[in-house]
């Protein structure tokens, strides 16, 4: 659905790497790579994003990290189109909202590194039904078009799974 309004496949993976978690920060080596693309045409897209003010360098010794500039006014907007386009917000309408006892919801796995994998991996937290959460996923996938793997734990099992995991997870629904 993006690539109809953005011709650029690298500048679209940019934008979903980036946008999808705005604390991600890369460099150009590790992107080209990720991407399958050579530096050249990472870099054009990089700078594009850059000259439109969209995202941000920082030079930490030899290498230039980038990521989404949070200031920029179109910010929340972007995000929000990149959540509805890799279906993340489907996901909150239809899954996790509607379970009633979800304390919080995190994304972990690729989507949360900026990766658009096809395959959503999502934590939930609370004393969930996971009868009725399948049902809900399976709704979910058909909307999204994507894998969904939930899931269940408790908050005490959540803070040892975060302290021993070195990936990364957004918060992506609260209760409070």
């Amino acid at each position: 659905m993006l690539d109809a309004l953005i011709t650029s496949k690298t500048r679209i993976r940019l934008l979903v790497k980036f946008f999808l978690n705005p604390t991600m920060k890369a460099y150009l080596r590790e992107l080209a790579n990720e991407f399958n693309e050579s530096t050249n045409s990472v870099r054009l897209e990089l700078n594009r994003l850059q000259d439109a003010g969209l995202i941000e360098r920082e030079s930490k010794g030899n290498l230039v990290m980038y990521n989404a500039k949070r200031s920029h006014p179109l910010f929340p907007e972007i995000k929000s189109i990149v959540s509805k386009i890799t279906g993340i917000d489907s996901i909150i309408e239809s899954v996790i909202e509607r379970l009633g006892s979800v304390e919080n919801a995190y994304l972990i796995g690729d989507y949360a590194k900026g990766k658009d994998s096809g395959v959503i991996d999502v934590v939930l937290i609370g004393d969930i039904d996971k009868k009725i959460l399948q049902e809900h996923i399976q709704k979910a996938e058909e909307l999204v078009s994507r894998k969904i793997r939930a899931m269940v734990m408790t908050s005490d099992e959540f803070n040892v799974y975060t302290e021993n995991q070195k990936e990364p997870f957004l918060l992506l629904w609260s209760k409070e």
